[in-house]
């Protein structure tokens, strides 16, 4: 066992005046499956690449061990899979990497395939227990989820659990119950650090937020009196110097309204320096604003029709013919494993070109508003970005504030955007579309806990008709109407 030490941490970007983190000291056991939790933008992949020397800091990181990262850069992927493998851990066997892959139910034939054939799931699989050979080593696992799909994620979690020493970037709640036994959390105004998986720190973060909630009204309450008090302290000493005028002793009166100005400026200078006080403790509270939704009702009940869809390459299907129908006020999520074709379907219905087999039936004057899982075309200001698509910029910013975005965010170029930030840039240009059917593929990749929780709500009051590719187990339980297997 070793420890994991930070002292002091302070670090800001060169571009940025704010300080992600300011004196921050935490102490981590090299033993603890560690989960990572907190709000998009808050600094946590920013930590990560503190631990692994990446940017200048002031303060100090005291470790024993080598810390690695996924997911790891694969520069060339047509190379095999056994020759990343041996680049990422070149002192093991590859029996042990073997052992690894039989963990998560993997064959050993894919050491003998091009990298670039593997599945997104048998890529993340695969460079996990490539990484977890490396004796000594501390991982560093930032968003291992992202499309994974639902069993590839419990296969995943199963994995992690026999596993100790790592620290886990994740917003998927069930995931992180399934594998980790801390929570290190980035709080609004604080970093820490409890014991137990994710469903029991939520539980106790929600009743320290309902305490202080109930702290900071009263907090609230003394500083409107307080500053009350200082503009009554303020009228009263002008009062007393206006008192002056017309005295028969202009001296005496003068002595003694200089006196009393002295004490009310003392009195009232004590008042506001308990203001900025009392004030300061208003900084721990996460809010989750409701969001809003305006569909439109569609004039039939069946807006569209699969029947014996299949996506084709070369002109052969490369998964099974799907038929369904997605009604009026329904929320109609695809399933299936990795590469069965979910992603296209949903290009499909918005119109891309893709080759296929069997019939799409789309009713007439079809309004979609298209959340892709694709964020890397996004670049240029907000601003920009809203007139390029003919959405309202107030209520586009409006919608971001309530998902946590900083003002200051508004000023920087959606490139500089963490993942989940861009990632909520799409959602809010859709929360922004009047449209009848919404198509949202993978919409929570990189999305915190309490935006994932937002649009659940949003979704459960305004109930639009959606059709949606999203592995979150917990999401679909809440939100979905219809499941379509694929």
């Amino acid at each position: 066992m070793s420890m994991i030490k930070i002292e002091n941490l302070t670090f800001s970007y060169p571009t940025s005046y704010d300080n992600i983190f300011e004196d921050v000291n935490i102490q981590i056991d090299t033993d603890w499956k560690l989960g990572f939790v907190g709000r998009n933008g808050r600094g946590k992949t920013t930590l990560l690449n503190l631990l692994l020397g990446k940017y200048e800091y002031s303060g100090k990181i005291h470790t024993t061990v080598q810390f690695d990262y996924f997911p790891y850069s694969v520069a060339d992927k047509s190379q095999f899979t056994n020759e990343i493998f041996f680049e990422i851990a070149p002192a093991a066997e590859e029996w042990e990497l073997m052992r690894e892959l039989s963990y998560l139910d993997m064959e050993a034939d894919v050491l003998y395939r091009p990298f670039e054939t593997l599945s997104n799931g048998e890529q993340t699989k695969v460079l996990l227990a490539a990484l977890f050979c490396n004796e000594g080593h501390f991982l560093l696992i930032d968003e291992p989820t992202n499309h994974l799909d639902v069993k590839a994620r419990e296969m995943v979690a199963a994995y992690l659990k026999k596993k100790k020493g790592f620290i886990l970037v994740s917003h998927d709640r069930r995931f992180l119950d399934g594998c980790v036994d801390h929570i290190l959390s980035l709080n609004r105004a604080s970093i820490e650090v409890q014991s137990g998986n994710f469903s029991s720190w939520m539980a106790n973060f929600e009743r320290q937020q309902e305490f202080e909630l109930a702290q900071n009204m009263r907090l609230q309450k003394d500083i409107s009196r307080l500053q009350q008090a200082a503009k009554r302290s303020a009228i009263w000493s002008d009062r007393v110097e206006a008192s002056k005028i017309g005295a028969a002793d202009k001296g005496y009166v003068g002595h003694k309204a200089a006196k009393m100005m002295k004490r009310s400026k003392t009195i009232e200078a004590r008042q506001q320096q308990a203001i900025e006080q009392k004030s300061g403790l208003l900084k721990n509270i996460e809010t989750a604003e409701n969001l809003k939704i305006a569909p439109l009702m569609y004039h039939v009940d069946t807006l569209v029709s699969f029947s014996d869809v299949a996506i084709c390459y070369g002109g052969n299907n490369v998964c099974e013919p799907v038929s369904f129908t997605v009604q009026r006020g329904e929320r109609v999520v695809l399933d299936g494993k990795n590469g069965s074709g979910k992603s296209s379907l949903l290009k499909l219905l918005v119109g891309e070109p893709i080759e296929h087999s069997g019939m799409i039936q789309m009713g007439s004057g079809l309004v979609i508003s298209y959340v892709p899982q694709d964020t890397s075309h996004l670049k240029g200001m907000l601003s920009d970005f809203a007139d390029e698509n003919h959405i309202d910029e107030s209520l586009f910013k409006a919608i971001l504030r309530k998902m946590d975005f900083e003002r200051i965010q508004f000023e920087k170029d959606i490139q500089d955007f963490s993942d989940g930030q861009k990632k909520k840039v799409l959602i809010a240009k859709s929360l922004c579309e009047q449209a009848h059917l919404y198509v949202w593929d993978e919409p929570l990749n990189f999305i915190d806990v309490y935006s994932r929780m937002q649009i659940e709500q949003l979704i459960k009051e305004y109930s639009p008709t959606m059709v949606l590719v999203e592995h979150d187990s917990v999401f679909r339980e809440t939100v979905a109407t219809k499941t379509v297997q694929l």
